[in-house]
């Protein structure tokens, strides 16, 4: 089957074929009959396997025949959004004569204004945005017949389902839906249960399993050999190579100590503007950089053909970004690898990984050896005798407290030096007189012995300096009064 095949319009297959698209993928093959007769569509299919091209062209086709019809398509990430309208704008759109508009954060929101005020009918966009659009009035979804919920899975693991419900109770009740995801999770089903009438099940392939021809490896490695062992990967390869770690800080730190070293990095995460944004993966799609840091936010829809390997520099939060970490390697039938950084630290999620790729995983037993390897080379290589030590300790502590307290007589001196210090008798005077005495806290029993009177002394030798002199000599009133009280 071709696209010139299709029942489509003619002036759609002369843009197909001026984009240089040929021969359609499985998922294109399967959703595009079903969307061209009007009905909605649950689609799965893994990553890199052209979902974007499966709602583009029948929407493409229903607005030529329709000129009052509008479309919607929302997307979890400005990336991916920026990603299907470059797709749209590839099928020659301008010259079939349909406006457009790509609503996303981080953009010039006039520039945005000024495209739906040129009648827009193909609007792409973010959650966040859209509703920017929908709270100002700038944006009429009314007349919208044909809605696309692209990478649904990472929109709900976003927290955009509250966005989502909002948006959909601007748009009509009678309106196509197609919902594409990589994953299929029961939140999924759930929204397709409400927001669907009857849909076509499709589904390409594993939901969970990567793409064959990517070559996966893991490395296991302790944390702080982590960043050297990147390097060694670094010079061992060649080609583009996205590297994924946990968060923006970090990412930006590797770039930094990569820059530093001599290699040409960029980071690309949430805290850059769009702007910056489009410079980064510009630079690294034209080869300008070779090595790309990233977050999770370029994870899903991030479509750059160059990428050789894919390095997980750290693990994903979630088992599912995984697979759509490593899918940006392989794409369009192309061979790629996908290297994983394992610590002991790590070991839990990626069991929770591999049982997502192959439900039949059974998490290995590690041995002594294995545990050692993990330590990065510490002393001793002895085993680790508890029973031995615990005694050694035992004997230590009790040695101590011998030392301290040499006989049961001591201990009853010291509490009785205590109790002489504090008398039990309820006057303060008497307190206080006895503090007056006494030359500071002792816990030696023999101290209580002595006469006050060389306490007294010892007290004056040690005022040598001129300001204490000063107060040792003032002598304190024994009773505080003021005058305003005072009897007569």
């Amino acid at each position: 089957m071709n696209f010139s095949d299709l029942q489509i319009e003619n002036k759609l297959k002369k843009s197909i074929e001026l984009a240089d698209f040929k021969t359609p993928t499985p998922i294109q093959s399967q959703s595009i009959p079903i969307s061209l007769e009007g009905r909605d569509i649950l689609g799965t299919a893994q990553t890199g396997t052209g979902k974007t091209l499966a709602f583009t062209v029948p929407m493409i086709n229903k607005l030529i025949k329709d000129k009052q019809a509008m479309a919607l398509i929302v997307c979890p990430t400005r990336e991916l959004a920026t990603q299907v309208m470059a797709t749209i704008l590839k099928l020659n759109v301008r010259e079939i004569g349909i406006g457009n508009a790509l609503l996303i954060g981080g953009e010039s929101m006039q520039k945005q204004l000024r495209k739906l005020g040129k009648r827009a009918r193909i609007i792409v966009g973010t959650p966040g945005r859209i509703n920017d659009h929908l709270n100002r009035k700038s944006l009429d979804l009314s007349k919208v017949n044909y809605l696309v919920l692209d990478e649904t899975d990472r929109m709900l693991d976003m927290g955009f389902t509250p966005q989502i419900e909002q948006i959909l109770n601007f748009i009509p009740k009678e309106h196509q839906t197609l919902l594409f995801s990589a994953t299929l999770p029961n939140d999924i089903l759930k929204i397709s249960q409400r927001y669907l009438n009857n849909p076509e099940r499709i589904s390409v392939g594993s939901l969970s399993a990567p793409i064959d021809k990517i070559k996966q490896e893991t490395f296991e490695v302790s944390q702080d050999k982590k960043y050297h062992e990147l390097i060694n990967q670094l010079v061992e390869r060649s080609g583009s190579i996205l590297v994924f770690v946990k968060t923006k800080h970090g990412a930006d730190k590797i770039v930094k100590r990569l820059k530093y070293d001599g290699h040409k990095a960029d980071a690309i995460h949430g805290n850059l503007r769009q702007s910056k944004r489009d410079r980064v993966i510009n630079g690294f799609r034209n080869g300008h950089s070779r090595i790309l840091i990233a977050t999770d936010v370029a994870a899903r829809g991030l479509d750059i053909p160059v990428i050789k390997h894919v390095i997980n520099y750290d693990l994903p939060q979630v088992p599912e970004d995984y697979v759509h970490r490593i899918g940006r390697t392989g794409r369009a039938g192309k061979e790629g690898s996908a290297l994983t950084f394992l610590t002991p630290s790590d070991r839990s999620m990626w069991n929770s990984i591999s049982k997502l790729i192959d439900p039949n995983y059974k998490p290995r037993q590690r041995d002594r050896n294995q545990k050692k390897s993990f330590r990065g080379g510490k002393k001793g290589k002895a085993t680790f005798n508890k029973k031995r030590k615990f005694n050694d300790n035992k004997k230590g502590r009790f040695r101590d407290k011998k030392k301290f307290f040499k006989n049961n007589e001591d201990k009853k001196t010291n509490f009785k030096g205590k109790n002489k210090f504090f008398k039990k008798d309820g006057d303060k005077k008497s307190k206080f007189k006895d503090k007056k005495k006494s030359f500071g806290f002792t816990n030696n029993p023999k101290y209580f012995g002595k006469k006050t009177d060389d306490v007294v002394e010892k007290d004056n030798k040690r005022t040598s300096f001129k300001g204490k002199k000063k107060f040792t000599k003032r002598q304190r009133p024994k009773k505080f009064s003021f005058k305003k009280h005072k009897k007569k």
